[in-house]
């Protein structure tokens, strides 16, 4: 008998959904065969067509949760393989009570948080609905004032934190968070080598050639405040009014920023390219020509 390695494990358990000891039982009783186990759970469990090994989770929600003091908000995300998945209640309602359950246990380790009973629900839902569904990631906002904002499609989740004004204010910011996306909070939090790296692209640009070196400092100078100002939340022109600066809307309340966080559904996962054309032609036996 073949021995049954961590890796086999894994395997099995991105194509099934179902836990590690059941994947190991299922892989030790088909001799470390991981198609000949995947058929007989398919027999024995009612389990759905395994996915594809490397089938990417990057669509989903992004959720937020705020306190009745505004002083604590959760904001999470939950994926899913498919947009349709991401708007079925089951995968909602599921999602809604991750974070319900880690708000109330104040819980930002993902792997805590799904150590028990939600595993155990992750893994059913997986069966029912036939997608690989994961928690991601969760992060807490804690601030003198706290508010957050979700778009209408649970794509994006921002949260804002304030040293003072209004939760209705907080979550004004928060909006333009989601739709602005702006890196850093304020222009001297943009890390060094970002500033660096950037000054490096404006001087090596076209018009720069050939120009006096104080000439090409100057227009490198002002080109980076323009970054800067273009990339900063306190300098952005506020969505709901673009004749005043995000930076001078906390100002006329008596605040200042604290801090924001704002969560997309799939950035940074490395999506599968899937060429349908060799997919059908496969499936049909044909090849591509």
């Amino acid at each position: 008998m073949a021995a049954i390695t961590a890796a086999m494990v894994k395997e099995l358990r991105e194509r099934t959904g179902l836990g590690m000891m059941e994947c190991k039982k299922a892989l030790v009783e088909a001799g470390g065969d991981v198609d000949a186990a995947i058929e007989e759970l398919r027999k024995s469990s009612g389990l759905k067509a395994a996915k594809k090994a490397g089938r990417t989770a990057a669509e989903g929600v992004s959720l937020v949760k705020v306190n009745s003091e505004h002083t604590r908000a959760l904001i999470l995300e939950v994926n899913s393989e498919t947009d349709f998945v991401a708007r079925d209640d089951n995968f909602l309602n599921f999602a809604r009570e991750v974070l319900e359950v880690a708000f109330n246990n104040d819980e930002t380790d993902v792997a805590k948080l799904m150590a028990g009973e939600l595993e155990s629900k992750r893994e059913a839902l997986v069966q029912k609905i036939g997608e690989n569904i994961t928690v991601r990631r969760l992060v807490r906002v804690e601030g003198a004032v706290v508010d957050g904002y979700v778009h209408n499609t649970n794509k994006i989740a921002s949260v804002v934190a304030l040293t003072g004004g209004s939760a209705e204010l907080a979550r004004d910011v928060a909006m333009h968070v989601a739709a602005v996306n702006p890196r850093v909070g304020k222009a001297e939090n943009m890390p060094a080598e970002e500033v660096e790296k950037e000054r490096e692209i404006i001087r090596a640009q076209p018009d720069m050639e050939g120009k006096p070196a104080e000439i090409v400092e100057k227009m490198t100078t002002g080109r980076i405040n323009k970054f800067l100002k273009e990339n900063s939340l306190w300098d952005q022109p506020f969505v709901k009014n673009p004749d005043q600066t995000v930076g001078a809307l906390i100002k006329a309340e008596g605040a200042d920023l604290a801090g924001f966080v704002r969560l997309e559904v799939g950035e940074g996962i490395e999506r599968e390219e899937v060429d349908f054309a060799a997919e059908v032609a496969a499936a049909a036996g044909t090849g591509k020509s």
